[in-house]
């Protein structure tokens, strides 16, 4: 059986620097937290397992095919760092326009606004609403036509804590029906809403466990992560 992601020997170069170091790693369903700070690749690596980025060398699979391929369409949900919707058009006018682009139902449309809790707001044109909102209204996007990966870049950066527990929640709703949810963050305290966290520095994965594997005797995992990085 095709996992939903599988990776081998990924180089990624930008710029002239190597940016993703040679990573292999497969993704199963359920929620799979990619964590690390600013710049470490974590953005690079998304983009290739979508597929719209250039690679050096490696192959990504995604649900047994190549990344980006056509037939992946509907069935890959992508939300980007920087909100990827109309700001000219409404909430719901935004989400019936990808609703036709995805060619799901119009019921869909209502679900998901609910789901990402913007019922309030479905009339507002998007240009008007909080950074945070905008990213809600992308993020419903993703959603829309209930993918079976869901690829996440920093999805609760700038969210209340409340509104950041329901999503977390909404992605372990996803995962437990077979969905694969792979979350990027740079804060570490998000690491325990995840059932399975990879750690990345430098372009490169230097752990992958749960969180209770990756933090062992440290206090947290960040603490974890910094012995790892610098065992002095």
């Amino acid at each position: 059986m095709n996992q939903p992601i599988e990776i081998s020997d990924l180089v990624v170069v930008r710029g002239g620097r190597e940016v993703l170091a040679g990573i292999t790693l497969n993704v199963t369903a359920g929620v799979t937290g990619l964590l690390g700070p600013s710049g470490c690749g974590k953005s690079t690596l998304m983009r290739a397992v979508v597929g719209v980025q250039k690679v050096r060398s490696g192959t990504v699979k995604v649900l047994g095919l190549p990344a980006g391929d056509a037939a992946l369409r509907d069935r890959v949900g992508y939300l980007t760092q920087a909100a990827s919707v109309y700001d000219d058009l409404s909430v719901e006018e935004n989400m019936h326009f990808f609703a036709r682009v995805l060619d799901v139902s119009g019921g869909a449309v209502d679900e998901t606004i609910e789901a990402v809790d913007l019922g309030s707001q479905r009339h507002q044109t998007v240009g008007r609403l909080s950074g945070g909102q905008r990213s809600r209204v992308s993020l419903a996007v993703a959603l829309l036509a209930n993918p079976d990966l869901l690829v996440l870049d920093e999805p609760t950066v700038g969210l209340d804590p409340v509104l950041r527990r329901d999503l977390w929640r909404l992605f372990h709703d996803l995962g437990a029906r077979g969905t694969a949810v792979l979350v990027s963050s740079h804060v570490m305290d998000e690491a325990d809403r995840c059932e399975r966290l990879l750690l990345m520095r430098e372009g490169r994965i230097i752990a992958d466990g749960t969180p209770a594997e990756i933090r062992g005797d440290a206090r947290d995992i960040e603490d974890a992560f910094l012995r790892l990085v610098d065992p002095q």
